[in-house]
């Protein structure tokens, strides 16, 4: 029984000191800013397409389906309540969290992970630069930037995707109803919840796929195994921490 334990709790450990170590490599010198704004732009301007198209459908699939509902208990001008409601709140940060995933927990897992099978980290520490502070803290603090501007990004166009459907298509609605209704529906605590969710997903992502990019053995076989090992973790931390997120704010 011990023996079964040991595996996961040595790779809680490793997960648990990495963390610790980019968190304070944070205020440390080197920041390599240079590194940071690279990342932002792979991570950032990179998932902007996919992102956009994600929110844009995911509001106007949503307003679709609840459309007959809405007819049918005569609410059809609560669309964009719900739309917005649902979006800011819960889709938007998470499925955004989901496209981010598997596009850069992926990639920070196979780049990591091919460094450390070709002994590129062995040298870098060989050389007496930290890998924490080089490779984890700009990918770290990027994703923590981006991804709640992702989020934001993706929340409006899923609101618009939701009036393309509401108005012009099924005329569930007027335009000045749909958009007043929306805007009158989102607190500041659904605000909070859009804006903490993505950014607490942003440091589990960014820390998941380096860890298990920065674990890699066994040559290119071992560095696609822990890219899967990556995405399937950070996307099961994103339903667990919505959850636990959402409950705080209810």
């Amino acid at each position: 029984m011990l023996d079964i334990l040991k595996s996961p709790v040595h790779g809680l450990q490793d997960f648990v000191l990495l963390t610790f170590r980019a968190f304070l490599n944070i205020f440390r010198r080197p920041h390599y800013g240079d590194d940071i704004v690279l990342q932002m732009d792979i991570i950032g301007v990179g998932s902007l397409p996919i992102v956009m198209l994600t929110g844009f459908f995911s509001g106007a699939v949503m307003c679709l389906q609840m459309s007959r509902a809405l007819a049918q208990y005569g609410a059809s001008g609560e669309a964009g309540r719900a739309v917005a409601i649902t979006l800011v709140r819960e889709l938007g940060p998470v499925l955004t969290a989901l496209m981010v995933c598997g596009r850069n927990a992926s990639g920070m897992a196979s780049e990591l992970g091919s460094m450390k099978v070709t002994e590129q980290i062995d040298a870098m520490r060989a050389l007496g630069t930290d890998p924490v502070q080089k490779l984890v803290k700009p990918r770290l603090i990027a994703t923590a930037i981006v991804l709640p501007l992702l989020t934001v990004i993706a929340d409006f166009l899923g609101i618009i995707g939701g009036y393309m459907v509401a108005c012009p298509y099924l005329q569930l609605t007027t335009a000045s109803q749909y958009w007043s209704k929306a805007h009158q529906s989102l607190e500041y605590n659904d605000l909070a919840q859009g804006l903490i969710k993505p950014f607490v997903f942003a440091i589990v992502i960014a820390l998941v796929g380096c860890f298990y990019g920065m674990q890699t053995t066994g040559g290119t076989q071992g560095v696609g195994l822990s890219t899967t090992r990556a995405v399937v973790v950070a996307s099961v931390w994103v339903f667990v921490l919505t959850f636990f997120i959402g409950n705080f704010f209810i």
